[in-house]
């Protein structure tokens, strides 16, 4: 029997955690797990009948070295002992292969299971609103889609068949042991508790230093990602923190170590008298069946005796597993109610089951007294309205927080107007069908998020089926496909994680390409240029400027040199529209405009010009060079 694994790994008790959160097990609960369970009914009736064979074939062996005893041995009988063997070792194998069809079958059903609800969890999330992402910790809608529902195969594949197969095990094996003997079939049954309570009190002292252990290997870990990242790296080494930060990781790393020491010596006392104790009760067996035999003239005999204690020996295992069934069973309701605590939540934004899908859109625009909040007491927008034709832009400008951003957010229904409404070509996008209205809105945000993949597989994200043709072209409008011509791998130069092998202006060229290969009636740029400097800021320039004069355009800016390609600016201050016009009437007024125009779009642009008239002079230095 395997004595020096018990007590680790799973715990057979709950933490106060876990006993604080314990889920309410109701029947539609159970319904709703059998609802996952049921398209494979076949294969688990399958599992249930070689659980069944398997448990009741694996007794057999300990009840046939009976027989080889006394029948064999003591009987000096060589065939029948040669034949017993034989039967022995046929229903031994048996008991194994039909064991590896169990295992092939859990295995079968547990990842099918998984795969549904990966699957059906993956699409409703990508349903959820842009709220959802932004409130919820990003790890913690990871760990539900890959720890949470990973645990489901090991409830599948541990806890129900654990339960079905240790009990069918005890239960043969009480049977055997009572028929043949019902005082040392009792003993026995006194035995195990006895001998398998006591694991759960060295079983909580290896958790909580195996807790504490784990919180000193976080640290590690958030030490490791913070000095060995590229940033952190640089950062380390520009201040000079090399060994600061080495005795930082070797203070944790030698706390982690003796806690692993301590929790590997937890308990090594007990288990010595554990194994002792699990010889006592084969001991204890021997000595009440050789008093029967011998003082009361029993009809036992010694194979008899062999048998009981062999099935003493099974019992240990499937005793112990089905005492800590409840905490297992807890821990799996658990995994499956937080799984459905992310399947209840509503999808906010969705198509209306009348949604309307025009041929094609022409890209106007109107904004028809919104407003909106996040939260109901913090207004965000307030009684909003513009219009905007097709082939027009407006640029939106304001200070910092004044809801520039939410504005272009519920044009794709990122989110939900709570007052008013929102047009496109008339109609009012909530009663568009989703992917229509997404189709038709382009935006190039501050943030180039980049696959890590090639230039190519970038672009192509926008519109899987363009053309070579259509990708040169809207490479070209974009100002990129001269730097992509260079590369020696062209459209297939590898990108980096985020972008990080391409610079700022060349990110963001590369985003204004995908967003133009796809075409949309309606194009934003939101702080497009402003993580820029001057320069990038010019070439982008330079591919901006004829787009929004051939396609209705929006522009959220803090440079002059955008601002002043609008055909109207629209000036927000705390969630309202100010003013509006254009740059010439706008910067005669005493108003935000004319403060921002001073306070930020010259200064912006005294530093462009400070900065190009500094590349102009390089330039011409090194060609007198």
């Amino acid at each position: 029997m395997d004595i020096k694994g018990m007590g680790r790994g799973s715990r057979g008790f709950l933490s106060d955690e876990e006993k604080a959160n314990r889920p309410k097990v109701s029947r539609e609960l159970l319904l709703r797990i059998w609802g996952y369970l049921r398209p494979y009914w076949k294969q688990l009736s399958l599992v249930f009948v070689a659980i069944l064979a398997a448990s009741v074939l694996q007794v057999f062996p300990a009840i046939l070295t009976g027989r080889i005893i006394d029948e064999g041995l003591i009987g000096r009988n060589l065939p029948v002992l040669v034949s017993l063997i034989g039967m022995s070792l046929g229903v031994t194998l048996g008991a194994n292969l039909i064991g590896v069809l169990e295992s092939y079958l859990n295995a079968w059903i547990s990842q099918h299971i998984t795969f549904d609800m990966r699957n059906s969890m993956f699409r409703h999330l990508q349903g959820m609103s842009q709220q959802f992402f932004t409130t919820n910790q990003q790890g913690d809608i990871i760990t539900r889609m890959t720890s949470d529902i990973s645990g489901v195969q090991l409830t599948i594949t541990n806890t129900l068949t654990s339960i079905l197969s240790n009990s069918i095990t005890l239960t043969v094996a009480l049977i055997a042991m009572y028929r043949k003997n019902w005082i040392l079939a009792t003993l026995g049954l006194i035995l195990v508790p006895l001998f398998t309570l006591p694991t759960k009190r060295v079983g909580k002292t290896r958790w909580s230093l195996t807790r504490e252990a784990q919180v000193h290997n976080d640290e590690i870990n958030s030490i490791l990602n913070e000095t060995l990242s590229v940033s952190g790296q640089m950062l380390v080494k520009l201040y000079g923190r090399e060994d600061a930060e080495y005795g930082r990781y070797e203070a944790a790393n030698r706390a982690m170590i003796d806690l692993n020491i301590r929790e590997r010596m937890a308990g090594r006392w007990f288990r010595v008298a554990l194994t002792t104790f699990s010889s006592i009760g084969p001991m204890l067996i021997y000595l009440v069946g050789g008093v029967l035999m011998m003082r009361y003239d029993s009809n036992l005999t010694v194979g008899d005796i062999t048998v009981l204690v062999a099935l003493l020996g099974r019992m240990y295992a499937p005793v112990n597993a089905l005492m800590n069934i409840q905490v297992d069973w807890i821990r799996s309701m658990a995994l499956f109610t937080r799984i459905f605590e992310y399947f209840d939540l509503p999808q906010d934004i969705t198509s209306p089951p009348d949604a309307v899908v025009p041929k094609a859109a022409a890209g106007r625009v109107d904004f028809e007294q919104v407003s909106f909040a996040y939260d109901p007491d913090r207004p965000i927008l307030k009684d909003i309205s513009f219009s905007l034709d097709p082939g027009r832009s407006i640029a939106i400008v304001g200070p910092s927080g004044s809801g520039k951003s939410t504005i272009i957010n519920l044009i794709p229904r990122l989110y939900d107007v709570t007052g008013g409404r929102v047009r496109l070509d008339g109609i009012d996008v909530r009663r568009l069908e989703l992917g229509f209205l997404r189709r038709q809105i382009g935006v190039v945000t501050q943030d180039t998020y980049l696959f890590n993949g090639t230039i190519r597989d970038n672009l192509l994200y926008a519109r899987p089926e363009a053309t070579q043709a259509e990708l040169d072209r809207a490479c070209d409008q974009a100002n990129i496909l001269d730097f992509i011509r260079r590369q020696p791998q062209g459209y297939d130069t590898l990108v980096g994680n985020r972008g990080l092998k391409l610079s700022g202006g060349e990110k963001q060229r590369l985003s204004i390409a995908r967003v133009l290969l796809k075409d949309p009636a309606v194009l934003i740029f939101d702080e497009a240029t402003s993580a820029l400097d001057s320069i990038s800021e010019a070439t982008i320039q330079e591919a901006i400027d004829p787009l929004i004069q051939s396609r209705t355009s929006i522009i959220i800016a803090h440079r002059l040199s955008t601002i002043l390609a609008a055909d109207e600016i629209l000036v927000l201050k705390d969630g309202r529209i100010v003013e509006r016009g254009i740059h010439t009437d706008l910067v005669t007024r005493n108003g935000i405009y004319r403060e921002l125009y001073e306070t930020q779009f010259l200064k912006a642009a005294d530093v462009s010009k400070a900065t190009l008239t500094g590349g102009e002079k390089s330039s011409k230095n090194s060609r007198l060079q």
